[in-house]
């Protein structure tokens, strides 16, 4: 089975603290409601990059849903990508119901022990490795690396 990439955005690509020289400023429209988002462009190409080293499949876990495709992926330069559609509340319960089963690693700054503990116990839900990435900083090479490891040690990474 093809591994999973799930991927939030606020904290994740676009963090809370000060943004660095290489992030540009953007601003969303969704609605009446205009978002500012500080993306770097490097994140999509070392996701892109994880995601081809890896064979896996990136997905977006975020609140974001569909508008991430239209606000977020062309300016990171990724593809148009699946979305998690997400129930209120934990995001937890919404992955659990999407990956039937599939091996797969969560880049989200809002993981919780409680998340881990409800994806362990929920039935269909099959090895996964969580990466809480810390808001203020972003999504970092090293996040990447963790990622990379270990879907390569668990043997989910079918290398070339």
């Amino acid at each position: 089975m093809r591994p999973l990439l799930l991927v939030d955005v606020d904290g994740v690509l676009n963090p809370f603290g000060r943004a660095t020289p290489d992030f540009r400023r953007y601003e969303c429209k969704i609605g009446d409601q205009v978002y500012t988002v500080h993306l770097n462009w490097r994140h999509g190409a070392r996701l892109l990059e994880l995601a081809l080293r890896t064979r896996a499949q990136l997905v977006w876990a975020t609140t974001w849903e569909e508008h991430a495709n239209e606000w977020i992926a062309p300016r990171l330069g990724l593809p148009e990508l699946p979305v998690i559609p997400l129930a209120p509340g934990p995001k937890s319960p919404s992955v659990a119901a999407y990956v039937r089963g599939r091996p797969f690693v969560w880049f989200d700054d809002q993981i919780w022990e409680a998340d881990e503990e409800y994806l362990r116990g929920h039935q269909g839900v099959g090895e996964f490795l969580l990466v809480p990435v810390e808001p203020r900083r972003g999504l970092t090479s090293r996040h990447l690396e963790t990622a990379a490891e270990w879907l390569t040690l668990s043997g989910f990474s079918q290398g070339p």
